[in-house]
Order: C-alpha cells, then structure tokens, then sequence
C-alpha cells in the first residue's frame, strides 16, 4: 500500500492523476519514468498497418512529441545552411541560422492548429549529428507549454493558442548540444544545466519565468571541461514521505528537495560523463547510468543525508549499459538497452540478470513500459515489442521509414511516434 501511495503521490506531483492514460504531458510520460497506464496499446504496425495518419513536420528535432486532451505539442529547429562535418573527434553538424518553434497538432488528425517562433539564432553553437537543436522535450499542462532548448533560450506559451508568455535564457556551453528536458514541481520550471562551463539545477516560477532558486552540482575533478558535461532529465519520486528530484551528472548522483534546490544526498559513481540515460525509482532505490566512458547501471538506496557514497550504493552492472537510453521498471525486473542494441532484464534487488538478446540494431531512443509489453525504438525504425518478464518472449517486430532517435508517446490504443520527418500516430483507425 505505501509503494502504491507513493506512486500516486509523485503522479499527482508532476501533472495530476486524472487522465494520465490519455495524455502524455513531459519526457517519458506521465511519471517520467518511461511508463504508460495506457491500454490496448498496439502490438503491430508498418507504414501500411495500423497508421491513424501520419505527417510532415516542419523543421528538425529530437524532442518527443508531448500530449494531453485533443493535442499534441512538438518543439522544432527550422535550419538553413547546415553541414555535417568532423569537430575534433566528434561527428557534429553546424548550420548558419536557425529558427527554434513549438507546434500545436489535432490529435484526431494531425493536422498543425498553430506555429509559433520562440528564438531566432543566428550561427548557434554546434551540436552532435546525433543530436539536434530542438532536442529537449516540452512540457505541457491545462493552458501552458514550457519549452526548453538548453542554452539558446526557455519559453512558455498559451497551450491553446500558441502566445508566447515569457522568454527567458539560461547561457551554457552544452559542447554537443542540449539534451535534457524540464520538468514541474508544484510553481515551479526546474531545468539541469550541465555544461562544459557552469553545472548547476535552476528552477524558475513557472507563471513569469523569474529564476527562484539555483544550486550548484559538486565539484567535478576533470582537467578537460568535456568531461563535465552531462544531458540528464531529472526524475520526481515520492519516499518515506517526502519529495526528492533525483539528477545524476558528472560523476555524481545528486537528490534535491525540488522546492528550494537543497541538496539531500549525493553519491559518487565514478568519473562517468555526458549522461543521456535517465534514472528511474522503485525498491526505495533510484537506478542510473553513469554514461561514458565505460558505462554502469547503479542501484543506490534514496534514504540517506549527505554523502551517501559508501553506505548506500546497493549494486551495479556493467553488462551492456547505455549512454543515452533509460531504463524502465515494472514489478522486481528492470529493463534496459545498449546503445549497440542488446536489451537486458534483471532482477531490482541484486542486479541479478535474467535474460540478454541482441535486437540487431542501434538505440538511442529510450524504451517504454504500457499494458505489460516493453517497446524497444531502434533507430532504422524497427520497434521490437517483447512481454515483461523474467523470460525473453518476442511478440512483434514493426518497420517504419525513418530514423527514431526521439522517444515516443504512449496513450490510451495510441503511439505517437516521431521520425527525422515525420509524425505518426500508430493505432486502430
């Protein structure tokens, strides 16, 4: 019972409860932990199975399409003049300008209800080919969109009408691009700035866009300021009755109290940097990747003060942890995937392995948890669904055009699935 309380409470503190199954309002959904309440969710599909529709988007992202009642919100860079080439050894695009938006869709249709322009950039900073200038994913609620693309600027828009509220910019040496997504607590917009330069947790009042409070992430011991950097979404839970905003970063593992940025307990996990992987909860432990360059999965117990180093790291894996994927948890079994394509169950309490199968392609795109299934995005466009359990049990492999690097949306009988080019909302006409 306090296990399923504390799930509630941490549904009620991002979004609200009511209609989670319907809507989708923040990276990796209504929990933020990759899993869906969603029901009769699609096994199969392919572009001539199983579409509502697809369509065009304008522009270039890697943001996830967010949805709640009758839309679906989108964030998008509009380039011109851009390049692929080699940055020292980065593989790394540049481009002359771009034009960073949101994007209001119909759900039933698709079709785009409003556009709206939120920075104009002349030259920006570079960022990774895998990477994109509009990769951090909205955050919506009843009237508002917060949209966030790290260092060239933060806004909040009317969600119905696409009116700009208030712009703000929080500068940083992101080096590869921005990656990490905003989330809400109670008033407030917390964004994670981890660059090469600065490294720190901000939150602003989410009604004016005015910076409450900001905290500072432990030093980081690196000679090279690449080695700082990290693109985590941090992760809101609810245990032995208060609230943590869990962040891994550079080397460390922090917990705050959301409401004023205090730190609660840090861990030391090593020298791992440059963390796309998102942490999730369960057992009373937050579970992460430590990131490059040789990446674990960590389990360490949320009930400590200070530095909680030696006396709460519970277990951790080595066994073909990712990057930039997260994980997603269901019962005692945790799930994850490489960034090379190998999916892995193991046991929460000890980090006992269960299974490993290779999916034969790569996966940036984190995997989702709805109806007992586990959905892996690879990124040629092959999603491969498997049943939760302690046994590997294929049930469907599904082919679309495009490359996924963007984690999709679950809702109720819905997929919203979004490629380099397109949209898709994947379900039964």
């Amino acid at each position: 019972m306090r296990v399923f309380l504390s799930i509630l409470l941490a549904a009620m503190l991002v979004n609200g409860s009511a209609g989670a199954e319907s809507n989708w309002p923040q990276f990796r959904g209504p929990l933020g932990n990759g899993s869906s309440p969603a029901r009769d969710v699609p096994l199969t599909w392919g572009e001539t199975n199983n579409i509502v529709w697809k369509v065009s988007v304008p522009g270039r992202g890697r943001s996830s399409p967010v949805v709640l009642g009758d839309h679906v919100w989108l964030t998008l860079a509009v380039e011109k003049g851009t390049r692929r080439e080699r940055i020292g050894p980065d593989d790394m695009q540049t481009t002359e300008h771009i034009t960073l938006e949101a994007v209001c869709l119909d759900r039933a249709d698709g079709k785009i209800l409003w556009r709206t322009k939120l920075f104009e950039v002349e030259k920006p900073d570079p960022v990774h080919w895998f990477n994109s200038w509009a990769t951090p994913t909205p955050v919506v609620q009843p009237e508002r969109l917060y949209c966030d693309f790290g260092t060239f600027g933060t806004a909040s828009l009317n969600a119905k009408t696409g009116e700009i509220l208030w712009k703000t910019r929080l500068p940083l040496d992101h080096q590869v691009g921005p990656g990490s997504s905003p989330v809400v607590f109670e008033n407030l917009l917390v964004l994670v700035r981890d660059g090469r330069d600065a490294q720190y947790v901000a939150a602003l009042d989410k009604k004016t866009g005015k910076e409450v409070w900001r905290t500072d992430r432990p030093p980081i011991n690196a000679s090279n300021p690449n080695l700082k950097k990290s693109f985590v979404t941090p992760l809101l839970v609810n245990t032995e009755g208060r609230t943590q905003l869990i962040s891994p970063g550079a080397h460390w593992v922090v917990s705050y109290e959301p409401s004023t940025g205090r730190e609660i307990w840090r861990a030391r996990h090593g020298n791992g940097f440059s963390i796309g992987s998102c942490p999730v909860f369960g057992d009373g432990k937050a579970y992460f990747s430590t990131g490059c360059m040789r990446p674990e999965l960590w389990a360490v117990r949320a009930d400590g003060e200070g530095d909680v180093t030696t006396t709460h790291a519970a277990w951790k894996s080595t066994r073909q942890v990712p990057v930039m994927s997260s994980p997603v948890l269901l019962g005692d079994e945790l799930y994850w995937i490489s960034d090379d394509g190998i999916a892995n169950c193991a046991d929460v309490r000890g980090g006992e392995v269960h299974w490993q199968e290779r999916l034969n392609q790569q996966h940036l795109a984190s995997p989702l948890l709805a109806a007992g299934h586990v959905y892996f995005f690879g990124k040629s466009g092959k999603t491969t669904v498997i049943k939760a359990g302690k046994q590997f049990e294929k049930l469907a492999e599904n082919l679309l055009e495009g490359d996924v690097v963007a984690t999709p949306a679950i809702v109720d009988r819905t997929i919203f699935l979004r490629t380099d080019t397109h949209l898709y909302r994947i379900g039964a006409d």
